[in-house]
């Protein structure tokens, strides 16, 4: 019953709910409009500069967003962020027919970027509503459960949406779908009101990355999490590839693998949320071992079946590491660089990748898919063997400075 617990608190089902909204608007429109993209232009590359443009440009815009916006405040900044991404759907929608690629690289930056600020300042949010009450962890795991659930069926209903009403509609439904959040959000008079002082963007800025360089363990943390990801996104350019060529498994079976990792998600997900008296140490390491051996055995997989067991350990690992970070950072962070904090990490999750992406076509170019997983699973275990010693018995109750938490993180021992 103590899991369960946050969803008493007032605002946090408002807070956990436009999260896993926000996920599944992302899912939608990202399907959408590489569909869009690839029918137009028939390019690989032009779809790649479509990616490129979500996930590699907010990484480092999203930062500076969270800290212009913060001073208004999280009751005003969260209702307008919202109706701001679904302007930009709307506007996303009208380049249907007067395609222009720069046009939609440049929108889907902007959105990725806007989409970056949401996360951050609902996590804040979260944090304010939860930390007060001991059920920080709690809740993470509940707000994660619904963001793998959106995970999970999002590409469906991506792929049912664009395939029966169309780019244009798809997109459109996606923007009345943050109008919704934003009126929720903008009624819910219990949520709490989370802001800086006010003062100069770039200060708050720089205020940020300092007080995560002046905490040891959170900036280890951090760092680790960012090498991590680097490995961890290696292999989506070339799964497609894998599905088809290597296993010779064809659209279908590049669709299996790709529900079997979400079906594994959903799966760490429900771990995380049952295992509260797991010491989070042990669920970080054994989440990040278990995305490790997932893409060593895919790497030598020889059948679809096989390969989707090892999907579904991967996912299942994934599906706990991301929340295992997420609320053990929020644990180590003083109450008052939340937003920034969590902005930082979001962006971390979605500039590193362009790493990995890079990374993984020049081995699969070079080599095979099977060379790709097989560098993704011993990259990250060896961002794990590194972070166990880096980490080992750190005294995580004081890392976030005074007043940083109201519950003891557990230290770090595997």
């Amino acid at each position: 019953m103590r899991s369960l617990a946050p969803i008493k608190l007032p605002g946090f089902s408002h807070l956990a709910g436009a999260y896993a909204a926000n996920e599944l608007g992302n899912w939608i429109g990202e399907i959408a409009l590489a569909v869009l993209v690839y029918d137009q232009t028939g390019s690989p590359l032009a779809t790649a500069a479509l990616f490129l443009g979500m996930q590699f440009a907010p990484g480092f815009l999203g930062q500076v967003l969270v800290a212009r916006v913060e001073p208004a405040g999280t009751k005003l900044m969260l209702p307008l962020l919202y109706l701001a991404e679904a302007a930009t759907f709307v506007a996303l929608a009208a380049t249907a027919d007067n395609f222009a690629l720069w046009l939609v690289v440049l929108l889907a930056a902007v959105d990725g970027t806007l989409a970056i600020g949401a996360r951050a300042l609902t996590r804040a949010s979260a944090a304010a509503v939860l930390k007060p009450h001991g059920l920080l962890r709690e809740g993470n795991a509940i707000i994660n459960v619904g963001f793998t659930g959106a995970g999970a069926v999002g590409p469906l209903l991506a792929g049912v949406a664009v395939a029966t009403l169309g780019i244009e509609t798809a997109l459109l439904l996606d923007a009345a779908s943050f109008v919704l959040v934003a009126a929720t959000l903008a009624a819910a008079t219990s949520l709490p009101q989370v802001k800086a002082q006010p003062e100069r963007w770039w200060a708050r800025l720089g205020e940020g990355f300092s007080y995560v360089n002046g905490q040891p363990v959170l900036r280890r943390l951090m760092t680790m999490q960012a090498a991590a990801f680097v490995f961890f996104s290696l292999v989506l350019p070339i799964e497609i590839v894998y599905a088809k060529d290597t296993l010779d498994a064809g659209d279908s079976g590049y669709g299996a693998l790709l529900s079997a990792w979400g079906v594994g998600m959903v799966f760490g997900s429900f771990v995380f949320l049952a295992g509260r008296r797991v010491p989070m140490g042990m669920l970080l390491f054994t989440s990040t071992l278990a995305v490790s051996v997932s893409y060593l055995g895919m790497a030598v997989a020889g059948t679809l079946a096989v390969a989707c067991v090892a999907a579904a350990l991967g996912g299942a690992g994934n599906g706990v590491q991301w929340v295992a970070v997420m609320s053990t950072v929020q644990g180590l962070t003083n109450e008052r660089f939340q937003a920034r904090v969590a902005g930082l990490l979001e962006s971390i999750a979605v500039a590193m990748p362009g790493l990995g992406f890079v990374l993984g076509g020049v081995i699969t170019a070079f080599f095979d898919p099977r060379a790709g997983f097989a560098v993704a699973g011993l990259g990250v275990l060896a961002v794990l063997l590194l972070a166990v010693p880096l980490l080992r018995g750190a005294d995580w109750t004081g890392a976030g400075g005074p007043a940083a938490t109201d519950e003891a993180v557990e230290p770090l021992n595997v």
